[in-house]
Parts: structure tokens; sequence; C-alpha cells
């Protein structure tokens, strides 16, 4: 096994903190999406990106007109992302490819919906940030659960918010009650 020295100054060193850069920014994607944070979902866009969604293939702002209208019947919506592959063109372009699950459920609903797939991007580094500049979605699969007995699964238990309400962003966080006599 051959054991590269990092310095300060040493290419490698770079390229992890650069991979670091781009995983934060799939990061401020996926959480601007689910606490509906648009400010931080279009940090992780440059201004003349292109999203190309299925729905939408167009600009960011021509995927939000499509998305948002949609969010006011949704109770839930999380992303979570695991495999995540980079590879470098050169100093200040990068592509990646990027495994996620998203789970949605509509207010009143009695399913949760469960969608993955990837997002293949082309990320460029601009004034030292790295962002997108090219998305392709690709879904992989779908289906739908059995929510009808969430409301009581979930009666005692911290509530979060699709919103900048959210706990997530109380700083410090503080600890909350929980209802007395609630099963472990």
């Amino acid at each position: 096994m051959r054991v590269i020295p990092l310095t300060l100054d040493s290419p490698e060193l770079r390229r992890i903190l650069d991979k670091d850069a781009i995983w934060q920014c799939m990061l401020r994607y996926t959480r601007g999406l689910d606490r509906l944070d648009i400010d931080l979902f279009r940090s992780a866009y440059w201004e003349d990106a292109r999203s190309c969604h299925g729905h939408v293939n167009g600009s960011v702002e021509d995927f939000l007109d499509w998305w948002l209208p949609m969010q006011g019947g949704r109770e839930v919506g999380q992303h979570a992302l695991s495999n995540h592959w980079v590879e470098f063109d050169g100093e200040d372009a990068a592509d990646a490819e990027t495994y996620f699950l998203a789970s949605i459920k509509n207010l009143d609903a009695e399913t949760v919906e469960l969608l993955a797939g990837r997002y293949v991007d082309r990320l460029e580094r601009r004034v030292g940030e790295w962002r997108i500049k090219t998305r392709v979605l690709i879904f992989e699969w779908q289906s739908a659960l059995d929510a009808s007995d969430m409301p009581a699964r979930l009666l005692h238990n911290h509530k979060g918010s699709r919103d900048l309400h959210d706990p997530s962003y109380e700083r410090p966080v503080a600890p909350r009650l929980t209802t007395p006599n609630a099963p472990a």
C-alpha cells in the first residue's frame, strides 16, 4: 500500500478539500429542498446553471417555478444521499454522480412515496467556490409505502417543519420537552 504524505500545499490535500466542498454543495441542495430554504437551494447552483429533471429542462428558476407550487400540499420531503463519485477535469471543473433516496408524504395521505435515483452533475469552481453548472436527474425506481399509522407512531416524538422554523436552524439547539409518560 502506497502512503501519500499530505502537506498543506499538496495536490492530494487540495483534491480532498475540493471533494468535501462538492459534497457540501450536494448537502446544500438537499437541505434547501427539504426545509424549503430557497436561498440555500440556489446556493448549490451557478446563476447560469441548467437543471434537467425530466419535467423541467431549463434554468434553476424554471425548476423552482414547477416545483415550489407542489410543496404546500406536502407534509414530508426528505432526501438521503449516499454513493458519491467525483472525477476532476482540470483544476476548476468536475463531474459527479450522487445517489439519492427521496421520501414524500402529502398532507392527509396514507402513503409515503419513495423515489431513488442519481444526480449526474457538472460542477465548476468559480472564485474559489464549487457549484453545479449542469444537473441531470436520473430516476431508478419509485414505490409507495403504507403510512396510515404514521400519525400514531410519531405522536410522542419531536416534530420538524419544512421551513426555516425547523429545530435544525436553531443555534444552539435547545432541549425539547417530551410528552410525560410517553412510551420509549
